[in-house]
């Protein structure tokens, strides 16, 4: 039965990989036209989350009338069918229209610190995180990735890997981060790290707990653990979404280097600049997730 079973699988993903290879080759303004009708079926018709959606706004702007949140939301859904194109068109975009695209006010920061130190980059999943590894194209005097968790499905996970891959970074579990950094040390290799600290931690990791959000909110506190023990600097991505296709992101250097800040400082800080980022403009992040799943009773 194994073969079987592993026979549909290739059967299957190659089936959806060459529909996904069709999509990627629509241009940009026919894809958000395929968008906005997937956005009715999903918000009105499959209510996909909806109930978790409109919980995790109603919990996080307790200040905003029912009419508002409602409009979050509807903005909300249309941005995710819209980022599930983008992504897809990462198959097939051109270096050339995706800095257009995906523009970066000030990437000097990120190239000048690692020509000579690492740096730990934070951000979220807020806008396009997709499109955020293009700021490394023709990045020179150092290396740039980020860490993923690995999926299920051999197939969609070596498709994926190929997508984030695209502009030339690297791609590490996250369970073999601490690895992965002692062999770049060892060569003596600078690099740029990339950690979508928003995610919710594991029971296990149940460590820092903070008000975000108006809700008791748990973090990962990693990134800082690895950027203070190494000295590395810390760099903030704070995302703006211009218009739809279009994302804009500035950099933020928190520290030059982590060894002179002190405990939490750094989560702390990350902290308050991603709720800035999401009160200026929240329809563009993940509320499909279940970012409060976990209680703080559940750490003790």
């Amino acid at each position: 039965m194994k073969p079987l079973f592993i026979t549909t699988m290739a059967v299957l993903f190659y089936f959806l990989y060459s529909i996904l290879w069709v999509i990627s080759r629509l241009p940009f303004k026919l894809l958000y036209g395929i968008s906005y009708v997937i956005y009715l079926l999903a918000y009105y018709v499959i209510r996909y989350r909806r109930k978790v959606v409109r919980t995790n706004l109603t919990n996080s702007f307790p200040e905003k009338s029912k009419e508002e949140i409602c409009r979050i939301e509807r903005q909300f859904y249309l941005h995710l069918t819209d980022l599930f194109f983008e992504t897809v068109k990462l198959m097939h975009v051109s270096d050339e229209e995706i800095q257009k695209r995906m523009h970066f006010s000030n990437p000097e920061v990120m190239h000048n610190i690692c020509q000579n130190n690492s740096a730990v980059v934070l951000l979220g999943h807020y806008g396009n995180w997709e499109w955020i590894p293009s700021i490394f194209i023709g990045a020179k005097g150092y290396i740039a990735g980020e860490l993923y968790r690995p999926m299920k499905n051999k197939y969609f996970d070596d498709f994926f890997l190929k997508l984030r891959g695209r502009f030339g970074t690297f791609n590490i579990p996250k369970n073999d981060a601490l690895r992965a950094i002692a062999n770049f040390k060892r060569e003596k290799k600078n690099f740029a790290l990339g950690f979508i600290a928003d995610q919710t931690p594991s029971k296990n990791n149940l460590h820092y707990w903070t008000e975000f959000l108006n809700q008791d909110t748990p973090f990962l506190n990693g990134p800082e653990r690895i950027a203070q023990k190494n000295g590395y600097a810390v760099i903030y991505f704070d995302v703006s979404k211009v218009k739809r296709g279009y994302y804009n992101c500035d950099l933020v250097l928190l520290t030059e280097n982590a060894k002179n800040t002190k405990e939490n400082e750094i989560t702390d800080q990350y902290v308050a600049l991603f709720e800035k980022t999401l009160r200026r403009d929240p329809a563009y992040w993940l509320w499909s997730h279940k970012r409060w799943k976990h209680k703080r009773e559940d750490a003790q």
